[in-house]
Order: structure tokens, then sequence, then C-alpha cells
């Protein structure tokens, strides 16, 4: 059940209750922590150019770098047969070489770190008789997603080293990002479980009902936001508020809409601004819903605001890095890629917020137990 009118009144809350799956809650949130640090390495990776640079996935042998002059030879000549190499890298030293090989390098590296923190804590926990039953098929489900995310991952790069490809297909770039967040969702879904007193959790079917449709429309946002980086459509329009002198460009959906979604640049960006503006009144609204709730629990109160908060905050960022886009300099990290990835952190923050918010707004009494 709801907590007594104490902790909605601002009275002093309950005394928690002891949690028998603290050790494996705070597991699972490491977890959270370096998966959105994955994600971050991934975009850092994506705006250096790097993610081409090791051309072979060795899944033991490719835990460690090249370690002497031979081996970074010998590394440096298999990315010198890649299209990228020949068609816009073919200036490249072998520490500009370097440089690429480490972010691609480490972020491989900080997956199968992942992997390691996750199974040598399942099996110590395991143990330990910390997880219970009928956790052990939520955390099968969660590795078996971070396995398929690898997969992914690998289907990605491949995309990029054949035919005449220079970089990796946008479409499977924007699958690759948004199964990461997927695995990111599930991960903290279950962190919620396990931390969350039934105390914190209020029935309130409307607001629950604007949650889900900023859920949807935001995923939407996602997908698009990895099109906009596998197109790198930022700065074929690096204007604000119009499109290149129009706010609806002439031409995006000429011929099929998913061909015209899929690879016209224009197209993704319009739509990428769209669902922004169309995400920011969705908030609006929610915030406004969430203020007028007349009995809320203590702790939700400060968070109402979050959402709005960081959703005005990724729309400035996404703004100025589209104004800032046409002084990207390959191989150079500028005013652009800063902005862009603190957009991407944000947009990570305020996935994480709606999927809390989830959580706690439930739609009547009796799911306040589930």
């Amino acid at each position: 059940m709801i907590s007594t009118s104490s902790s909605r009144t601002g009275g002093s809350s309950p005394r928690p209750v002891a949690n028998p799956s603290r050790p494996v809650a705070i597991w699972i949130y490491i977890g959270v922590v370096m998966l959105l640090v994955q994600v971050i390495l991934g975009g850092i990776t994506r705006l250096t150019g790097s993610g081409l640079s090791i051309t072979e996935w060795d899944v033991v042998t490719g835990v460690l770098p090249p370690l002497n002059a031979a081996q970074w030879q010998d590394a440096f000549e298999k990315y010198q047969h890649t299209p990228q190499f020949r068609q816009i890298n073919s200036g490249f030293s072998l520490p500009d070489f370097k440089f690429i090989f480490f972010w691609e390098w480490f972020h491989r590296l900080w997956a199968r770190m992942v992997g390691v923190v996750f199974l040598v804590g399942f099996v110590w926990l395991l143990l330990l008789k910390k997880i219970k039953p009928a956790l052990v098929k939520p955390l099968i489900i969660l590795f078996l997603l971070g396995a398929l995310q690898g997969v992914i991952g690998g289907v990605m790069v491949a995309s990029g080293l054949v035919g005449d490809a220079i970089y990796v297909a946008p479409t499977k770039l924007a699958m690759h990002f948004i199964f990461a967040l997927g695995l990111v969702v599930y991960t903290f879904w279950v962190g919620l479980q396990l931390s969350v007193r039934e105390e914190a959790r209020f029935a309130a079917p409307g607001l629950r009902r604007w949650t889900i449709a900023i859920l949807v429309v935001l995923v939407v946002q996602l997908v698009c936001g990895g099109l906009m980086a596998g197109h790198k459509a930022a700065n074929v329009a690096p204007t604000w508020p119009d499109i290149n002198g129009d706010y609806i460009p002439a031409g995006m959906f000429r011929g099929w809409w998913l061909d015209a979604l899929m690879g016209n640049r224009i197209t993704v960006q319009f739509i990428h601004r769209t669902l922004a503006y169309v995400l920011f009144v969705l908030v609006l609204i929610w915030t406004v819903k969430a203020i007028r709730l007349p009995a809320v629990p203590v702790g939700f109160r400060p968070l109402r605001w979050l959402p709005l908060l960081l959703v005005g905050v990724q729309i400035v960022l996404g703004i100025s890095s589209l104004l800032t886009s046409p002084w990207i300099r390959p191989q150079h990290w500028v005013a652009f890629d800063w902005l862009a990835q603190f957009h991407q952190i944000t947009g990570l923050l305020f996935l994480l917020t709606m999927v809390g918010m989830l959580y706690l707004v439930v739609s009547d009494r009796r799911s306040v137990m589930v």
C-alpha cells in the first residue's frame, strides 16, 4: 500500500524498511553507471572518427593494444587498406592512427569490463545467497541483452569496412545506439525494483499516461538522434530557427517515406527538430499536471521539475551544436564536439529520469505492490 498521509504532507517520513537486496542493488547501479560511461565512450569514438580504426574483432587477444613498434605498424597497415583511410585519412601518420585506435580500443575494453563486472558480481552474490530466485531470470535476460549489443556493435563496424563505405551505416549506428539505451534502461529498471521503497510510489493514472506518451516520443527522437549522428547531418542545415531559410524544406519526402527518412539528411534533421519541440510541450504539460497533483510523496516534489529542466537544457545544447557545426574540424576536438557530447549525455539523463517517473507513478494502488 501507499504510505500514510505523513509522507504526503511534509511530516516525518516512515522509517526505511531493511532491504536484503541492497548489495544486489548496489551492484546493479554500478552496472548502470558503467553502461552510461560505455554509451558516452561510444559518442567520443564517433566524434573522433575512431570507429573503424580496429579492423578485426578478437574477443580475447583484442584486450591488449599493440605493444611494440611491429604490432603498431601491422595494425596501421590493416587500417590503410580500408576505404576510410584511402578516401579521407590518407595523410594520417602513425601517431594520428594511435589516437583514433585508442578510443575504439578503450570503447571495446570498457564493454569487456562491464561483462566481467556483471559475471563476477553475479557469481559472488549468488554464492552469498544474496540473489533471490525471482531475480535470476531478469539477470539472465540482462546478460543476453549485453551479448546481443556486442553482436550489433560488430555488425555496425562491419558495415563500414565493406565496399566503398567510409563510415558505418547510419541505420546500424542508430540501431547500436538504441539497443545500448535499451540495455541501460532495463538495468536501471531492475535497480529501481530493488531499491525504491513502496512509500515512494503513488497512483496517478493520468500522469502515468503522459509519462508513457513522452517515453514513446522520446524513443523515436533518440532513433532520429542516432540517424543524425550516422548521417553527420548537423552541418547540412546549421541555422535556427529556420532550416537553411525555410521552416518546412521542400522535397523532404519525395519517394518512399522510409527512403527519405533514412537517406535524406535534411529530412532527418527536420524530424529531429520537430520532435524536440513536441517533447518540450509534452514535458511542460506533464510538469503542470505533476504540480497540480493534490497529494504526492515528499521525495517526488523536487523531482517534478527535473524533466522540464533536462529537456530545456537538451534543446539549448542541440541548437548550439547546430550553430557551431560549420566549424567542425576532422581530428580536432572543437566546440561542436563538446556540445554534441553533452547533448547526448543530457539525453541519457532525460531518458532515465522519465523511466524513473514511470516506475514511481503507477496506474492504481494495487500496482504499488507489484
